[in-house]
């Protein structure tokens, strides 16, 4: 099963306003523009929470695909991971882990996936896939950081606290 540990170091002392925006779906829609990735049913604006679902529609290596995730582990504002329910992997768990380090805030990602199609699929991950998803976990990392680190999370959290 592969594997992607990734880890992103913030500029931000409030590790809460970090893992808001992590758990946002309204910063995931800015920043997986490039999929053009848009939430169709479940939670498809503010804050997911502990047992909530979301399904996307996007397109990633040239075809338009949904995959829908839930929220199965949530320890505000330290951990949570979501788990696909239905989509184009066998399965995948991501896992965010936040944590504080003075002046910074570091979030670690750890993604395990399960390709379809057996040995085709082990095929996929050596030749683009586990690449193509580590370099989409690290543009929708440099995002979060942007927003972290000026006061533009101020107006994605504004939003989602408007729901409430």
């Amino acid at each position: 099963m592969p594997r992607i540990e990734l880890k992103t170091v913030i500029n931000s002392e409030d590790i809460e306003v970090v893992f808001d925006l992590i758990r946002s779906i309204d910063l995931h829609k800015i920043s997986t523009k490039k999929s053009k990735e848009v939430a169709i049913s479940g939670r498809t604006s503010g804050l997911i929470f502990l047992g909530e679902t979301v399904t996307w529609r996007a397109k990633h290596l040239g075809f338009y695909q949904e995959l829908t995730s839930i929220i199965t582990d949530y320890q505000r504002p330290t951990f949570f991971a979501d788990e696909m329910v239905k989509g184009a992997f066998k399965s995948f768990r991501h896992e965010h882990y936040i944590e504080k380090d003075g002046v910074n805030v570091i979030i670690t990602d750890v993604f395990e996936y399960q390709s379809p199609l057996g040995f085709l699929g082990r095929i996929a991950d050596f030749l683009f896939l586990k690449s193509y998803m580590k370099r989409f976990l690290k543009e929708r990392n440099q995002i979060i950081k942007e927003y972290a680190e000026t006061d533009k999370w101020r107006k994605i959290l504004k939003k989602a606290n408007e729901g409430f």
